[in-house]
């Protein structure tokens, strides 16, 4: 895993009840070999390009499957930008010759009016849902609701940030984690997807391994 000083986006929070201020950041450990795609309109076709080049490097003979992977990937990033994603990040591991496919979105839920969230609630609202594997899990940031599920049927659809539009039903193993930020009404949502359906459970690993590294950032100092 490697520390990034600068994975984490500012969120735009009201001032906490209290004398502690919410956070108003957070910061993740991710694997080495994890490229951040930043999904910003402006900015989205340079990072973009920037990954594109990475992946083929020393490749010329190979203009067509270098266009198609531009365009996948800026639909994916058209997609998790217009779903409120704050963060996209795409795994370019490799085992031996091959990539090992993953991706992280991170979303930002503002504010709703209806005071803290808490996370018995949520978990409560999701498991309602058959399809979901709804757990509730103690992290250093603090509780958050963990849920598991598995997408490739017809009803249900690829998640955003991954490749696919709303009616192709990619075969993929999506875990998500949404944790209540701090003295505020709101919650930073972590989506995490491969279709390695083979290896889902390691992947889910890796994954638990990631948002379990989360911390908050700026505020108040407690935000455990």
């Amino acid at each position: 895993m490697r520390s990034a000083d600068d994975i984490g986006a500012t969120m735009t929070l009201p001032e906490g009840s209290g004398n502690i201020a919410p956070p108003t950041d957070y910061r993740l450990l991710l694997p080495e070999g994890w490229f951040r795609v930043d999904i910003d309109p402006e900015r989205r076709e340079r990072s973009v390009d920037v990954l594109v080049n990475r992946q083929f490097e020393g490749v010329d003979n190979a203009p067509h499957l270098k266009r198609q992977l531009r365009e996948s990937l800026l639909a994916q990033a058209a997609a998790a930008f217009r779903d409120g994603g704050i963060e996209l990040y795409l795994s370019l591991q490799k085992a031996a010759a091959f990539t090992i496919p993953a991706s992280l979105l991170v979303t930002f839920m503002p504010p709703t009016g209806g005071g803290q969230l808490h996370v018995q609630d949520i978990a409560t609202r999701l498991s309602s849902d058959p399809e979901l594997e709804v757990s509730v899990v103690e992290l250093s940031s603090g509780h958050a609701v963990r849920t598991r599920r598995s997408t490739g049927q017809p009803d249900r659809p690829a998640p955003p940030g991954m490749p696919g539009g709303p009616d192709e039903t990619l075969p993929s193993v999506t875990l998500d984690y949404q944790l209540p930020v701090p003295r505020a009404d709101a919650c930073l949502l972590l989506t995490f997807s491969t279709p390695l359906v083979q290896i889902a459970d390691a992947m889910v690993e890796l994954f638990d391994a990631v948002a379990a590294s989360l911390v908050w950032v700026g505020g108040g100092t407690d935000h455990g």
